[in-house]
Order: C-alpha cells, then structure tokens, then sequence
C-alpha cells in the first residue's frame, strides 16, 4: 500500500469534484445511482487518503467527473 500514492489521488478527486461545483453528498448520490455503493463519509475517506478505491469506483469517478484517466491519476513517483 503506498499512502502517499493515495492521498494525492484522493486530492485528485477531491479538486476534480470541487470544480464542478459537487459536494461529497451529490458525488456520493450520483455514484450510488450508477450502482457504485459509496457513501458520503466513504467519498471523504477516499479523498483524504484513509481508504483504498476499487477500480471499478475509479472507472465511475471518471466518467462522473468527466476527465481522462491521465488527468486523475497523479504521476507514480
């Protein structure tokens, strides 16, 4: 597990969501009517780096927030 790696994807997502103008309560909502089970307090653990994302979650971020995988996904160094 990298941490690190984590956080600076979860400020990704957290940036991302932000500038569309969400709240973690509607990101939350519109993952959950995509049938992605996350909760608010879950998209806040992601976000800090405190839990891992499922890659089928990471797809569904994507496509919700409208970005590339390149814009989301923070540099592995």
């Amino acid at each position: 597990m990298n941490t690190e790696y984590e956080k600076k994807l979860g400020k990704q997502i957290r940036t991302f969501r932000e500038s569309r103008g969400l709240t973690q309560e509607q990101l939350s909502a519109r993952l959950q009517l995509n049938n992605c089970d996350i909760t608010r307090s879950a998209l806040a653990k992601i976000e800090v780096g405190q839990r891992h994302i499922y890659p089928d979650e990471l797809c569904l971020l994507k496509e919700l927030l409208n970005v590339s995988y390149d814009e989301l996904l923070p540099k592995y160094k």
